[in-house]
């Protein structure tokens, strides 16, 4: 149908010269050329943004899945010195009570430094502190000289990694006078 009108509109119409029909059909046929030219840039610009797109989220998904499966590489490596000293510790045929001692401090020195590098914390709340129930877990409250909600013993240090609560410290809490 669309070359039906085609065809009217290229046939002069009488009286009119065939001279101002054809410019007019020659400018109109460029317009189209140029956007059909225009959509086909603006089709494969498109398609390359979608193609682009794909192989971020495709990228971003693995480098999720690399940090969840080697998320505890950097505490492992900082975990094998500590193993080794235990395991040459057991090594030793006529071990004397210093000697074991002097190699227990000495991996718990190792431990320690694992875990500050790896932003592990201690929460060691001292006596006397207000008891904050995001770090702390009162197993008891007993009867002290000191004001209630605040901690008498603590029976086991907690962990935080970062920001992050692992292990609460486990107290005993002041009870209400």
């Amino acid at each position: 149908m669309q070359d039906q009108e085609n065809q009217e509109v290229s046939q002069p119409i009488e009286g009119e010269g065939e001279t101002t029909q054809t410019p007019a059909l020659n400018e109109l046929e460029q317009q189209l050329s140029a956007t059909e030219a225009k959509l086909a840039e603006m089709h494969d610009a498109f398609m390359r943004a979608k193609a682009e797109g794909e192989n971020i989220r495709r990228r971003a998904q693995e480098d999720v899945s690399k940090a969840h499966k080697f998320a505890v590489e950097s505490f492992a490596e900082a975990m094998l010195p500590v193993r080794d000293s235990l395991e040459m510790a057991l090594k030793v045929e006529t071990p004397s009570i210093e000697s074991l001692k002097e190699g227990v401090e000495m991996t718990l020195k190792q431990m320690t430094a694992a875990f500050e590098k790896n932003r592990l914390v201690e929460v060691m709340p001292a006596v006397g502190d207000k008891l904050d129930p995001m770090k702390h877990q009162a197993v008891a409250v007993v009867p002290a000289e000191q004001e209630a909600n605040t901690v008498v013993n603590v029976l086991q240090k907690g962990y935080m990694i970062a920001d992050r609560l692992l292990r609460p410290a486990i107290v005993t809490a002041a009870q209400a006078k």
